[in-house]
């Protein structure tokens, strides 16, 4: 196929910036959304939805072969979730936690409430906020194909991503605080290599059977079939405050989908990987994120930040030039190894001296990022 297209959906969380704590006003927001646009948006990116928590909102792009589209179109998704949140004197910002105490309320919707049914704790903590990476695939059989061979160079990505230290009041010791929360779920994690889509389609079906799963939109792999999407859908990442760095995952994905399909189709075997070392390799960049060493994709070992995303980099070399996109890899890959996400957050911490000042600093560049747009 020709340059794969790629989409993004972001969950955004809703803050009141006078007390800084989390808002449940979703509704009130996606109300006041639908009168400002009383016909119903022909494109993603104008649309809002609802989430899990009635202090989130879902945004997502279209479908775009091209990466300045892409950011783009993530620039209006954000600034319509902006403008509608500020029209309440509220304001959505990304960030994958909430970084002072949860004001929990549930979003009213029976799917939902059969969650909370069903899963009790582990529901009430996954208020946390998302990217979900979409790439266009041929057919399903392919897509499989490309999940069994992505696994291992995933970890280093989730690091890139890393965006949630602080919670419930205080620095969790954690890069990536929402990887953590999100485990708990009994579908999710990484897989083991499938070997064909009729034992993908079999996996889903038992876990659905033994109550892992209500649906198919609870199977929450690092990295699956979209259920509604022609795509390969990886889930692993923290919302990223900065948009150029969910463009830079975004690259990194389309490159590891498309590395992945021509192994493939040459006869290439999968990497073999078990799952315990791939959930090792993730715990450990959610742990650090790029502030120290990461799994090796291909040596296996403990080696420096900047070595495992420069082998991700190679990895895709050939991918990512064609796809035009190695320069703005390479350049962003020194602005994130430079400080990414739980950095710039935890740098707020040291300038401001609380958790407070922490949230002002994401409401504001949040918000410089899509007045523009």
């Amino acid at each position: 196929m020709g340059l794969r297209t790629v989409g993004v959906e972001e969950e955004l969380l809703l803050i009141d910036p006078a007390t800084r704590h989390a808002s449940p006003s979703s509704g009130e927001v996606l109300a006041a959304h639908l009168r400002r646009h009383r016909v119903r948006p022909v494109k993603a990116r104008h649309e809002l939805d609802k989430e899990l928590f009635q202090h989130q909102l879902e945004t997502r792009t279209d479908p775009t072969a091209d990466l300045a589209s892409l950011r783009a179109q993530l620039l209006v998704a954000r600034a319509t979730a902006g403008r509608a949140a500020r029209s309440l004197g509220l304001a959505a910002i990304a960030v994958a936690t909430v970084p002072l105490v949860e004001d929990i309320r549930p979003t009213p919707d029976d799917r939902y409430a059969d969650m909370f049914a069903r899963y009790a704790e582990i529901a009430r903590h996954a208020g946390t906020c998302g990217m979900h990476v979409h790439v266009g695939i041929e057919d399903e059989e392919e897509g499989v194909a490309i999940i069994d061979r992505i696994g291992p160079w995933l970890p280093a990505l989730r690091a890139v991503s890393a965006n949630s230290p602080f919670a419930e009041g205080r620095d969790t010791g954690y890069a990536s605080w929402r990887s953590q929360l999100w485990s708990h779920w009994p579908s999710a994690g990484p897989t083991a290599p499938f070997g064909s889509l009729a034992a993908y389609e079999q996996l889903c079906r038992e876990l659905q059977e033994f109550g892992a799963a209500r649906d198919p939109g609870m199977l929450y792999f690092d990295a699956r079939l979209s259920v509604r999407q022609p795509t390969v859908e990886v889930r692993i990442f923290d919302v990223c405050t900065d948009p150029s760095d969910a463009v830079l995952l975004t690259a990194l994905v389309r490159g590891l989908v498309e590395h992945a399909a021509r192994c493939w189709r040459s006869g290439g075997e999968p990497p073999d990987w078990r799952t315990e070392t791939l959930r090792a390799a993730h715990w450990r960049a959610s742990r650090l994120g790029l502030d120290g060493t990461l799994v090796h994709p291909v040596q296996r070992r403990l080696a420096p930040a900047r070595d495992v995303l420069e082998a991700v980099v190679a990895h895709v070399r050939e991918e990512l030039e064609e796809a035009g996109a190695a320069g703005l890899v390479d350049e962003g890959l020194e602005r994130v190894l430079a400080g990414g996400g739980a950095a710039r957050q935890r740098a707020a911490y040291e300038r401001t001296g609380s958790i407070a000042g922490v949230v002002d600093d994401l409401v504001h560049r949040s918000e410089d990022v899509w007045g523009g747009a």
